[in-house]
């Protein structure tokens, strides 16, 4: 009894020693586990505090409740990937949707639709959500354009973050309005060849 006393006391120390970003980042790890396990609709924060050996309050305290948690979580899980570079504008294009098209029926893309659906009626975790997905952002397209004008397939006033970026949100409209993991391919090739390249060859056009 007596060594078992002792080892819960050596337990209990070892966790009130952990504090600040180390205790931050077990209780990320954490909730990123049970993410990857159990999906957002089997994260709690109890199951969080037991597996980051700590308390509840430890995790209020950082996170006001549990899709602000799941969103950080998810943050910590995401990995931040460079465009594609083929050679062509179309290429790049191309295969960028691809990869965005895979992502979002990935495990780990369902766990970014789980929390979008949740986070629907919180504007501002939405937006954060929203800024920590790979394919939110428009610095790649802007990569990937500025390519296209370095090598004169494009030119320079498609560099702008709204025409950069329509490929993605037509891409994101279907998963939306059809409610599906995945769009076809054949769908991809559409956006790209009949609006993308399209809008972004004229924008160098004058007026008529």
């Amino acid at each position: 009894m007596a060594e078992e006393s002792e080892g819960r006391v050596r337990s209990d120390a070892g966790r009130t020693r952990r504090r600040g970003a180390a205790l931050e980042e077990a209780i990320l790890r954490a909730a990123a586990d049970e993410l990857t396990g159990s999906g957002y609709a089997g994260l709690t924060m109890d199951k969080v505090a037991a597996r980051a050996g700590t308390n509840k309050n430890a995790l209020y305290r950082r996170w006001p409740n549990r899709l602000a948690l799941g969103i950080a979580a998810y943050k910590h899980l995401a990995t931040t990937v460079q465009p594609p570079d083929t050679g062509t504008l179309r290429g790049d294009v191309l295969e960028w949707l691809r990869q965005a098209n895979r992502y979002w029926s990935s495990p780990l893309g369902a766990i970014l639709r789980e929390l979008l659906a949740a986070a629907g009626g919180t504007p501002e975790l939405l937006a954060r959500l929203q800024e920590s997905s790979a394919d939110a952002t428009a610095a790649p397209w802007l990569t990937i354009l500025g390519r296209a004008v370095a090598r004169g397939e494009a030119p320079p006033e498609a560099l702008h973050p709204r025409v950069a970026t329509v490929a993605m949100v037509l891409l994101r409209n279907e998963f939306v309005v059809r409610a599906v993991p995945a769009a076809p391919d054949e769908v991809l090739v559409e956006i790209v060849d009949e609006v993308y390249l399209p809008l972004v060859r004229g924008r160098g056009e004058p007026p008529a």
